[in-house]
């Protein structure tokens, strides 16, 4: 007989998880990845220290679901498919819209684990693997499905896109402030860059 999982167990799971990961970007957000610890996570989550190694096995898995929270890994097939819905171009710039909403407000979590990111080999092989390469798949899979009314070379271009995301909101960290005024109209800018290139 097959055991099915209890619904109010996997709720609380899920809530504590989250509980943690709220905690962990307000730590990582105002200590950075390295002066971030375990004992201080759960002080600021309300739990004892060894409650997060429960959900998580290191400082770096609690950062690798922070990043994954962020960019929104397991919404992004759902999010694509009600593109295929709509106009390219308005879902492209609603797309935008929504991912810089959730993003800019985050903007400091960014600025304190790029540079483990970027030192860290393991840390970006695991983070290449389990968030953005599904990110990136996604987005191929969608344009694919586009390729016909585009004619573009998919696998750079979804890469170009997130290159490009990627790019200003670097610029915003080492304080543009164009982009840090502005960031509301960079879905119209970048969405006409794109497709009256395009299509």
């Amino acid at each position: 007989m097959t055991k099915h999982p209890d619904p109010i167990q996997t709720m609380l799971v899920a809530a504590r998880r989250t509980q943690i990961l709220d905690a962990a970007i307000t730590v990582f957000s105002e200590k950075g990845f390295h002066r971030a610890t375990i004992k201080e996570i759960a002080r600021v989550a309300g739990i004892a220290d060894g409650t997060i190694y429960t959900y998580f096995a290191s400082k770096d898995e609690v950062l690798l679901a922070v990043l994954d929270r962020l960019n929104e890994t397991t919404e992004r097939g759902q999010q694509f498919v009600l593109g295929d819905e709509q106009d390219l171009k308005a879902f492209f710039r609603a797309y935008l819209q929504q991912r810089m909403a959730l993003l800019w407000p985050n903007a400091e979590v960014f600025r304190a684990v790029l540079p483990e990111l970027l030192v860290n080999g393991e840390l970006r092989r695991q983070y290449y693997e389990q968030v953005l390469a599904p990110t990136i798949a996604v987005g191929e899979q969608f344009f694919q499905a586009q390729n016909e009314q585009l004619q573009i070379t998919i696998p750079l271009t979804v890469r170009a896109i997130a290159g490009t995301l990627l790019g200003v909101l670097l610029l915003q960290l080492l304080g543009d402030e164009v982009v840090a005024s502005q960031w509301e109209a960079l879905p119209e800018v970048l969405t006409a860059l794109f497709f009256d290139k395009v299509v």
